[in-house]
């Protein structure tokens, strides 16, 4: 149904009667066409098929495959571990699932009211699921819309929408017929919807959609509809999974064929390419990401935070662009006396006096029907006035003894003012308040600095421009008149006594927020269904928009093409009058531009966007249940501010994350190239399946966890760019940090194997050549400590080099170790289990290993500290560079940068 259609059109379309409504017959025949007027509920998926639905992805499917190759080699310690780690993020998985049923769930219990229906010509209640279209509903006071119709009668009608439209204030509703454009619903003025409630007056309505046709039902429609995307972290650990899956079965295919071109046994070179394909592979890294995701929502509680989906803590890092609801999240939802007009001129409320202005505040407070107790009831506007009068000290109740209301003539959307009489002394006076051009008009004399006095013509035209300037800063003026002689119910030849301007003011907090995004190149967009002149208003103050061409409408949205709008949706800061529909399209239109999206929001009518988006952030205060569910963040304080600690705690995760895996890529990449450098040379396997696996143990679990729950800069990281959604885990100096390091562990690590048969030959007397290397290490002993002393110096580089790999861009002299207890915990327990494996008999035995002297474990420990003095060096070399002349530096920074535009990445540069 139109808003545009007069209501004979609408009830002879629906076939009902505004005297009897519909016969409970033909009420009957529609309930069984059109189903019960309730939100259609999802398909529930069980237990089984959720927990199938977390094994689908590349890196699990590897680490399965790392499972039937442990147990091939006959290592079930290795397989369990695997398992646990998989077996721990599907129960993790499980446990976030299913966000669409529970905001499907949470809307079901927001649209089941009672109903009070007018059928066969009879009043009586119902259930508001057996709602049907044509319907004759009675509103009033207190209750929920049951369903959308369009409204036959109203009697001082408002209803408060702000759950579907982010209107700070109750709409006044009319049961006639619209003349200009009421595309959003907040224009649809003789339209009630379902879920809203009604704060004030009467009406009745004829049903004209239920179920999931009304407007909340399309909310429904859109959170159900819209799909669950990765965040950017699972799409680059699902690229890695795909990479590590062909890298390790490269290097299985081309070892066999290594070992056929050079007559090896193919049975032991099938077993040292299983082992190698499996050192490819880091099994703890879907554990180390889950325990540090899982670890950082405790973090995020102390910030205000609860973490409803753990991918969205590192997305959250990633966001650039951040969509805001303004009412209740930029600002306080609760309207507030900012500027008054009294004594001829503009006055901030903070310069008010209850002795000068005394007759100001009993019209605020006397006419007035809400109420500031403990309970605070009544239309936002009058509790404003309230609050006003209680901030200087004036109680309603006090008041209302010395001055007890007598009569009244309650508002009206046509007269546009209400006005109550008070006993005073032996006389009685009139409160009046309304409209201003319905109050100023009507006045003859003006209240001017305690005294009643002329109201000529000149001084109207100076509060109609108080009223304009007002407007202009998109405060909701109202009049204040009062009348002490003459029929004090007439509304004429009253005293005009000020205008009151009030606005539901931002957040204290909000504006620094905004400040503080720009300063970490993050934008900000406001996206509401209010005014756009009170959007802009609100914005201007925050420092989102600062010119009118920045705002657009949801109407001025429908009218460009969608090629159209993408063009335009980065220009513009400030979205008003907008339907959820609108929030979600612009919301997709931002994706589409690459932008990583986080979006906030309270009511019911954020619910899809807060899906669509990367990051769905809700209010936990004042929100509702439906925005909650679909949310992928809650802010326990409602305070915008928190997005900005929040933003500081993922960025700073997923840099711990990314150096995280950079550690592990850079240590197997080193076991890959001491394996294929020592086959390819035609040298024994360096390395036995069981050093690969014990290495992968002590390496990929303990110390990666330390780095994953590192301590970061988060001011310095709050002041960089975030990273872009197409940024790879190698990007910015990556995959230069894994090659670097990965040939200096390997190569270190070779030379450490061969140097044990060098040795031998120098003490025979025999000339160094790969032949006679190879010849050698045939030796049954000399092998066994050649592999000994790789084994020591691969494991113990390792740990040197995850020390390191707290920040590669300072000395590690220069690192506070103490903030990171859990790394020396893990680098000491590595080393002594690294020292088990070659000084235990039992385990010396177990792992084919000798012992070691203590001159030994002396040259190896400094020859596995060479990733340590790699990473001085380079730090050094930057220290350098930064010290350089002026000249100089500006050339290399030169060359720096045209390196990054050609796409090399950078030695050192920071991970």
């Amino acid at each position: 149904m139109d808003a545009k259609q007069n209501t004979s059109e609408i009830m002879r379309e629906l076939n009902s009667s505004a005297q009897r409504g519909l016969s409970t017959t033909e009420a009957e025949a529609r309930l069984e066409k059109y189903g019960p007027n309730q939100l259609k509920e999802q398909k529930k998926k069980g237990i089984f098929m959720l927990f199938l639905e977390q094994l689908c992805d590349p890196l699990i499917y590897v680490l399965m495959a790392a499972i039937a190759i442990s147990l091939f080699l006959k290592e079930a310690g290795d397989a369990a571990i695997i398992g646990a780690v998989i077996l721990l993020n599907s129960v993790v998985g499980v446990i976030q699932e299913d966000k669409a049923r529970r905001a499907i769930e949470a809307l079901k219990q927001l649209t089941s009211p009672k109903a009070l229906v007018r059928r066969d010509g009879k009043e009586f209640e119902i259930p508001g699921p057996h709602l049907v279209p044509g319907d004759i509903v009675l509103l009033e006071a207190g209750r929920q819309v049951p369903a959308d119709m369009r409204l036959l009668r109203a009697v001082n009608l408002k209803i408060e929408e702000s759950a579907l439209t982010g209107e700070s204030v109750p709409v006044d509703k009319t049961a006639g017929e619209l003349t200009g454009e009421a595309k959003s619903i907040g224009d649809r003025l003789n339209m009630a919807h379902m879920s809203t409630m009604v704060a004030y007056g009467r009406g009745e309505g004829i049903v004209t959609a239920t179920g999931m046709n009304t407007e909340i039902g399309k909310i429904a429609g859109l959170i159900s509809a819209e799909r669950n995307e990765m965040t950017p972290l699972q799409k680059r650990l699902a690229d890695l999974g795909k990479l590590l899956s062909i890298l390790a079965v490269g290097v299985c295919v081309f070892l066999f064929v290594v070992a056929v071109l050079q007559r090896r046994d193919i049975g032991d070179m099938l077993l040292t390419a299983i082992s190698l394909a499996v050192a490819a592979v880091p099994e703890g890294l879907a554990a180390v990401v889950t325990i540090v995701l899982a670890l950082s929502v405790s973090r995020m509680v102390k910030v205000g935070t609860i973490v409803r989906r753990l991918p969205s803590v590192e997305t959250l890092g990633a966001v650039n662009t951040v969509c805001s609801d303004k009412t209740g999240t930029l600002t306080k939802n609760r309207m507030t006396v900012k500027e008054c007009y009294i004594d001829g001129r503009l006055t901030k409320e903070a310069e008010l006096s209850p002795k000068e202005h005394s007759l100001f505040f009993e019209v605020c407070t006397l006419c007035n029907d809400a109420s500031v107790g403990d309970n605070r009831l009544g239309d936002p506007t009058e509790l404003a006035l309230l609050d006003l009068a209680h901030k200087h000290g004036i109680e309603k109740s006090r008041l209302e003894k010395s001055l007890p209301r007598v009569d009244e003539w309650a508002f009206d959307s046509e007269r546009k003012r209400m006005t109550t009489v008070h006993q005073k002394g032996t006389g009685q006076i009139a409160c009046i308040k309304g409209a201003a051009d319905e109050i100023i008009d009507r006045c003859q004399s003006i209240w001017l600095h305690g005294k009643e006095a002329p109201f000529p013509a000149k001084a109207k035209k100076e509060a109609k421009a108080a009223v304009q300037k007002m407007a202009g800063e998109a405060y909701r003026v109202l009049a204040l008149a009062s009348k002490h002689k003459g029929n004090l119910k007439d509304e004429k030849n009253m005293m005009f006594v000020g205008l009151v301007g009030m606005i539901d003011p931002p957040r204290e907090e909000a504006a620094a927020a905004v400040e503080h995004f720009k300063g970490a190149h993050v934008d900000t967009v406001m996206i509401t269904g209010d005014h756009v002149d009170t959007a802009y208003a609100i914005a201007r103050d925050l420092g989102i928009a600062g010119v009118r061409e920045e705002c657009m409408t949801g109407a001025e949205i429908d009218a460009l093409t969608g090629e159209e709008f993408a063009e335009r949706v980065e220009r513009i800061r400030v979205f008003a009058r907008v339907s959820p529909e609108h929030k979600v399209r612009i919301v997709e239109a931002l994706k589409a531009r690459g932008k990583v999206v986080a979006m906030t929001g309270d009511g019911v009518n954020d619910a899809p966007s807060l899906k669509a988006a990367d990051v769905g952030i809700a209010m936990g205060k004042e929100g509702t249940d439906v925005a909650r569910g679909a949310a992928d963040l809650v802010l326990t304080d409602d305070n915008f501010a928190t997005i900005e600690k929040a933003m500081k705690e993922g960025r700073g995760i997923y840099e711990n994350i990314r150096k995280t895996i950079l550690f592990l890529l850079s240590s197997n990449f080193g076991e890959i190239i001491t394996m294929l450098a020592a086959v390819l040379a035609g040298f024994p396997s360096p390395l036995k399946a069981s050093h690969i696996l014990w290495i992968n143990l002590i390496t990929d679990s303990l110390p990666a966890l330390a780095l994953g729950v590192d301590k970061n800069d988060g001011e310095a990281l709050m002041k960089e760019p975030p990273r872009k959604s197409t940024d790879s885990l190698f990007s910015h100096g990556g995959l230069t940090c894994t090659l670097c390091y990965g040939l200096v562990i390997g190569c270190i690590s070779l030379l450490a194997f061969v140097a044990v048969p060098y040795q031998e030959l120098l003490k025979s007397g025999l000339p160094v050549s790969i032949q006679n290397l190879e010849k050698i290490l045939r030796l049954p002993l000399v092998l066994n400590r050649a592999q000994t002393h790789a084994f020591t110096v691969l494991g113990m580089s390792q740990l040197m080099h995850a020390v390191g790999m707290r920040d590669v861009n300072r000395s590690v002299f220069k690192m506070n170790h103490l903030e990171n207890v859990y790394m020396i915990i893990a680098w000491a327990l590595g080393i002594a289990l690294q020292a088990l494996v070659t000084e235990i008999p039992y385990f010396v035995s177990l792992f084919g290993t000798s012992r070691l002297s203590l001159t030994e474990s002396g040259s190896l420990g400094v020859l596995a500290s060479m990733p340590l003095i790699v990473h001085e060096l380079l730090v050094f070399s930057e220290a350098l560079q930064n010290k350089a002349p002026k000249g100089a530096r500006t050339l290399q920074e030169t060359q720096k940068g045209q390196q990054h535009e050609n796409g090399t990445p950078q030695p050192g540069e920071a991970v």
